[in-house]
């Protein structure tokens, strides 16, 4: 069992996960980079002491079975899980497919459940763990547009949140990290991909949203490789924050739906808490 910490990333080839993996081995530590197409993630990063490529389509959880044990045989441990691959379908709901619908949930919300779901017995054998999962201020607040993306990141927040509470008496760790707009591959036509159906009444909305999204490709204001550094910091501290606003974009959306939270219970409150059944 190596002494060095060791990390498993899942969307290692591009996009944030490239640059966690290229800060990982940057600050000393064993890297298993995963994709699903595991020569894009070598043609990325090229070769290393410390880094271990391994296939790994994060739907499929015998995947990420084999990619555990792979990693546990080879090093012994596995200290950080960062569940950071994803996907995006655009689009309003009516116009997504339910095809659509589901692979978006199945890749970011059940995708990072398989991968956790191998892990999370080595962990507890270890006695200690981080769990990294990458969310979205999609998933603090709802984005027109983004209605599935939403959907499957606010299910992200609930499982984390609730996760937490359930592996912290084993010793394992969870922070969820909420990025608003950096520069990776997400709007990307790679990664992007746009409603399949077609309705009139919202098509132009559709035309103006999608032409608007595509000129953000690129052009983003958040530094990726800046926070691929503060999580490799945050995974030294003993005490890791629950969650993370990536972004003074990220601060503002969490700001703001604190405040409506706050608002819409105080709107209702006498009604609301007028609701107990009565005693007398």
């Amino acid at each position: 069992m190596t002494d060095k910490k060791v990390w498993l990333i899942t969307g290692a080839g591009r996009g944030l996960g490239l640059n966690l993996a290229r800060a990982a081995l940057a600050a000393g530590h064993i890297v298993i980079a995963t994709g699903r197409d595991p020569t894009k993630v070598t043609r990325a990063l090229g070769q290393h002491d410390s880094l271990l490529i391994l296939k790994l389509d994060i739907t499929s959880f015998e995947d990420a079975e084999i990619a555990v044990a792979v990693a546990i045989q080879t090093f012994g441990k596995i200290d950080v899980l960062v569940n950071n691959a994803g996907n995006f379908f655009a689009g309003f709901f009516e116009e997504l497919s339910q095809t659509q619908v589901r692979n978006q949930i199945d890749t970011l919300l059940f995708g990072p459940m398989n991968v956790t779901r191998a892990v999370l017995p080595e962990m507890r054998s270890q006695k200690q763990g981080l769990i990294i999962t990458l969310s979205s201020t999609a998933g603090i607040g709802g984005i027109a547009f983004c209605s599935a993306y939403c959907a499957a990141k606010f299910g992200v927040e609930g499982w984390m949140e609730s996760l937490a509470l359930e592996v912290k008496k084993f010793g394992i760790n969870s922070m969820l990290v909420e990025p608003g707009f950096f520069r990776t591959e997400l709007l990307s036509n790679d990664s992007t991909q746009y409603a399949e159906l077609s309705i009139n009444d919202y098509a132009d909305d559709t035309r103006a949203t999608k032409t608007a999204w595509q000129g953000m490709d690129g052009k983003q204001g958040g530094d990726p490789q800046k926070l691929a550094e503060a999580l490799i910091q945050f995974a030294e501290l003993e005490h890791p924050p629950a969650r993370f606003a990536a972004g003074a974009d990220a601060v503002e959306t969490f700001e703001a739906k604190a405040k409506t939270l706050n608002d819409q219970a105080n709107a209702l409150r006498e009604l609301s808490s007028s609701l107990s059944l009565d005693t007398d």
